[in-house]
């Protein structure tokens, strides 16, 4: 087989394992059901682990703004509630009516999910395997375009509103 043909072969099947998280990862609703991240294909999404009790908390504030200012242009935006940094409220109940009466969320949530190691969600065992990106700690952040690839990862500290952030939704937005 030609080299050229075999590295471009061997390029275009990696690219496409990156760029499958749209058509495989379903993560369950904190409401009941089940997301399924091929339904948001062509949309990007923002998908951030959080957490009740932890000093980021206040964060929920700026993803709830990002729901709400984007969603005419397709932005998604998913909080995963994990207790891997042992700061999560008990129960999923417990999580909803937090989110809900301290910052009126609307935005879609999952259960509680392990974000990190072998019990993690899937995807981010997917972004531990493929994009080398493990959560460090609560409020880190991954942004996928709309075909599934990922655009961007922050940890903590970025602000959803600050400018890194809402540039790179913008730049996928646009495109």
């Amino acid at each position: 087989m030609d080299r050229r043909l075999f590295l471009g072969t061997a390029m275009a099947l990696l690219a496409s394992g990156q760029a499958f998280a749209m058509q495989r990862f379903t993560f369950p609703s904190i409401d009941g059901g089940q997301y399924d991240m091929a339904d948001w294909a062509g949309r990007p999404v923002l998908v951030t682990n959080t957490a009740s009790l932890c000093g980021f908390t206040g964060q929920y504030d700026g993803l709830q703004r990002l729901h709400e200012a984007y969603p005419a242009r397709g932005l998604v935006v998913l909080a995963v509630p994990s207790n891997d940094f042992a700061q999560e409220l008990g129960s999923e109940a417990e999580v909803a009516e937090f989110c809900e009466m301290n910052f009126g969320l609307t935005l879609p949530m999952t259960t509680i999910q392990s974000v990190r190691g072998p019990r993690a969600h899937p995807f981010y065992r997917w972004m531990a395997d493929v994009h080398n990106f493990v959560p460090q700690w609560n409020f880190n952040k991954v942004l996928l375009t709309g075909t599934g690839q990922v655009a961007g990862t922050w940890g903590s500290g970025p602000e959803p509103m600050g400018r890194r952030i809402r540039g790179a939704i913008e730049a996928q937005l646009s495109t």
